[in-house]
């Protein structure tokens, strides 16, 4: 009897040992994918751990499974792929994390030792598709494709268009565009052959817009160059005085790191700590690291990733270039998710991107990402949502969070793209993040221009602290800009700071085409180019109690007049040092302007709208019971402010701490968050070249 009660317990514990190890797979880029999967005898690709995570879930009702990564390089040439045959029981998780103390690093590059040229002061790495690349990383830092100049722009002389296709848009389907360049710009166009005349590419700059494309031949004469591609869109064309570069051609290599990629081989010009060094180049082969692919009826549910680094994901040029598009809007993320529930990021990292970082894209729900750090970004950051309504309802996407997260320096391929991007998506909070160092605009919200139908309803954009955007290379942009009708949407308690466009359209605060029944309150906005707060058009937006200081050009302004309330501004302290109050056709727009207190710092007589404030509050109607008075301190280079309550009380200001913006935690995630000061550096004499 006691010998079976003994051989029952042990059966017992078998049991429980088997299924604890159910619930645990272990991966170590030094694994066997013949193994066990325990931590003793690990697996070697997270292929081979998804399919064992298939397998057991097969075999479960609810509980978890655990996948543990451990530390070092897992280098994927084809993304991490999960399907319909990942949709388990709502009652399953799966945690894909790092091992305790770990840090692993699922990478879509190769490494590439270069090769000194004897002779020369350039290095030679080898890779034989290297006219797909565009980008190379040397001892992790990106490198510059060869380009001239090698600072500042070109002037185009001229463009014109000739129609291939018309199509049934407004924009034609395919065209060719005719360039006629500067005398500065050809001095070694002439001389290349037709070949290699055929790698080079331009980057122009126009508007909210930028655009890619190779060089397909010769013009007329010597200054002239001809692109095939679209057509130039009627509202936002190149044209005579668009800015550009040249790129990809052997004689612009002339500038530590820059490279050139030429016949399966890329040369490096070394900067110089790394000239006589041994040099590693991190050579992005792949183009998306991870996809989450569930389908309408099968969602890809409850799956966790925590403490891995996403880095290395290569952006592929078309032949026919990048069209231009707001917000590269066109461009998938080295991260991907469809038709998903459940989806989380803890602590991970998304690094070294061609494009996008990543995409909730289409029919996804409820998914966080929480305190990661996205960074180094050839294109956006975080991507919510679509850029059409979908039909069905179940394929609209929302219910995303983003809180505590670092995203910053982004845009460096494609800088019309956006810090955080809402498209077609309603019910989401972006929430705490540090948003940073992007060429066009910090947070965009919703998709539809005018006054049709929107999904995108209910957005919190909140607590953010969002600055250094712009760089003067692109207009029409803001902090935070919204689109079409929003009710329930709210941007309040961030701190918005440092944003500047090249020509018009540097706010902090931008309701565009359509923006209705949007909360814009409790912000501090300052130092921006063209006003703290901006609508083009919209109706019933509410801009209540914000801080709106410090901007060039005009300190607010308004633009269309329309027949209805188009907002209400009230309880707001704007203050300035230059530029306009009032900007635009405040006495004909119908809006609600009252108890605020406006400020000039140099104590400048009062414009409001070419009348004094007596004059402006007896024709319109408008700020009865505003004052105007210094209402204490606005410090711009820390982002606080310290009030005269007497003033304050008189217009019911309610105070709101702007330090509560940004991201919380441990002190080393917050001094993560802090631009290093070579990118404020920077951004600072771009915008006072900017003003000249």
């Amino acid at each position: 009897m006691k010998f079976k009660l003994i051989l029952l317990l042990s059966g017992i514990l078998f049991s429980f040992s088997a299924c604890k190890y159910k619930g645990e797979i272990h991966v170590s880029p030094n694994g066997n994918d013949n193994s066990s999967g325990t931590r003793s005898d690990p697996f070697m690709t997270l292929e081979r751990a998804r399919d064992e995570v298939r397998k057991l879930a097969a075999g479960m009702d609810e509980g978890n499974v655990n996948v543990i990564l451990h530390d070092g390089v897992y280098e994927v040439t084809r993304p991490l792929v999960f399907t319909p045959e990942d949709a388990f029981s709502k009652n399953i998780r799966v945690f894909w994390k790092a091992a305790d103390g770990e840090k692993p690093v699922i990478s879509g590059a190769i490494r590439v030792k270069a090769e000194d040229i004897p002779g020369n002061e350039m290095y030679r790495i080898s890779y034989t598709e290297s006219e797909k690349l565009f980008d190379i990383y040397v001892n992790e830092v990106r490198g510059i494709r060869a380009r001239t100049p090698d600072t500042g722009f070109f002037r185009f002389v001229n463009v014109t268009e000739e129609v291939l296709v018309r199509g049934e848009g407004r924009t034609p389907e395919k065209a060719t565009q005719t360039i006629v360049l500067p005398e500065d710009a050809l001095l070694h166009l002439p001389d290349l052959s037709d070949e290699e005349l055929k790698n080079v590419r331009f980057h122009a700059f126009f508007k909210w817009d930028n655009t890619i494309r190779y060089i397909s031949t010769r013009g007329k004469d010597r200054a002239s160059y001809l692109t095939t591609g679209g057509g130039m869109k009627p509202w936002n064309s190149m044209m005579g005085g668009t800015r550009f570069f040249l790129e990809n051609y052997q004689a612009a290599l002339n500038v530590p790191g820059e490279w050139y990629a030429r016949d399966g081989e890329i040369l490096y010009f070394p900067r110089a700590d790394e000239s006589g060094s041994d040099l590693y180049a991190k050579i992005p082969i792949t183009e998306k690291l991870l996809v989450i692919g569930g389908s309408s009826d099968q969602k890809v549910r409850n799956i966790v990733f925590e403490g891995i680094q996403f880095r290395y994901a290569n952006y592929v040029l078309p032949q026919s270039g990048f069209e231009p598009t707001q917000a590269a809007s066109t461009i998938d993320a080295a991260i991907m998710i469809d038709h998903a529930e459940g989806i989380e990021f803890l602590d991970c990292e998304i690094a070294h991107t061609g494009q996008h970082g990543i995409w909730f894209r289409k029919g996804t729900r409820n998914c966080r990402m929480i305190r990661c750090h996205l960074n180094d970004l050839g294109a956006g950051g975080v991507r919510i949502g679509e850029t059409i309504i979908p039909e069905d309802n179940n394929d609209v996407t929302g219910n995303i969070l983003v809180e505590n997260c670092i995203i910053q320096h982004g845009g460096y391929n494609l800088p019309c793209a956006v810090g955080v991007w809402i498209g077609q998506s309603g019910n989401n909070s972006i929430l705490h993040n540090d948003i940073a160092d992007f060429r066009y605009t910090g947070v965009s919200v919703g998709w539809v221009w005018g006054y049709a139908p929107s999904p995108a309803k209910n957005n919190k954009i909140k607590y953010n602290h969002i600055h250094h955007i712009g760089w003067a290379l692109l207009s029409d942009m803001a902090g935070v800009y919204t689109l079409g009708t929003s009710e329930g949407t709210e941007v309040s308690n961030n701190r918005i700071h440092d944003i500047h466009a090249f020509t018009y359209g540097g706010w902090g605060l931008y309701t565009d085409e359509g923006s209705s029944y949007i909360r814009m309150e409790n912000n501090l906005v300052c130092n921006t180019k063209t006003g703290g707060f901006h609508q083009h058009y919209g109706k019933e937006n509410v801009i209540r109690n914000n801080i709106l200081a410090f901007a060039n050009m005009y300190q607010i302004q308004a633009t269309r007049v329309e027949d209805h309330l188009s907002f209400s501004f009230t309880n707001n302290i704007v203050v300035g040092n230059e530029g306009v109050l009032l900007a635009g056709p405040w006495k004909e727009i119908r809006v609600e302007v009252d108890s605020n207190c406006y400020w000039y710092t140099d104590g400048v007589d009062f414009d409001f709208t070419g009348d004094t404030f007596e004059e402006w509050q007896n024709q319109t109607g408008h700020d009865r019971n505003s004052i105007i008075a210094d209402p204490g301190i606005i410090n711009i280079s820390e982002q606080t402010y310290s009030l005269n309550n007497g003033v304050a009380d008189r217009i019911g200001f309610e105070r709101f701490d702007p330090k509560d913006a940004g991201v919380y935690g441990d002190s080393d995630w917050i001094r993560k968050a802090r631009l290093p000061d070579r990118i404020i550096t920077g951004f600072e004499e771009a915008v006072k070249m900017n003003m000249k």
